[in-house]
């Protein structure tokens, strides 16, 4: 016999507004930790290191010079 689902629709109000911009902030900020970790790491690296992933040091040091929040 099958089961019947129960869909749930969570009202749509000021209060779940609110929730989905601080989740949609959060996701922002966790997104530019991410972009500023990674390019600090990238500007540590070895020269060695660089050429197994295929990167001149210009180019490392180009990335690792942006600004955390641009792609």
């Amino acid at each position: 016999m099958a089961h019947a689902q129960t869909l749930y629709h969570a009202p749509s109000g000021p209060r779940t507004s609110a929730r989905r911009l601080l989740a949609e902030c959060r996701a922002v900020i966790e997104e530019w930790r991410r972009r500023a970790r990674s390019r600090r790491e990238l500007a540590v690296l070895c020269d060695r290191c660089l050429r197994d992933f295929g990167v001149t040091r210009y180019d490392a040091a180009r990335e690792a010079s942006k600004p955390f929040w641009r792609e």
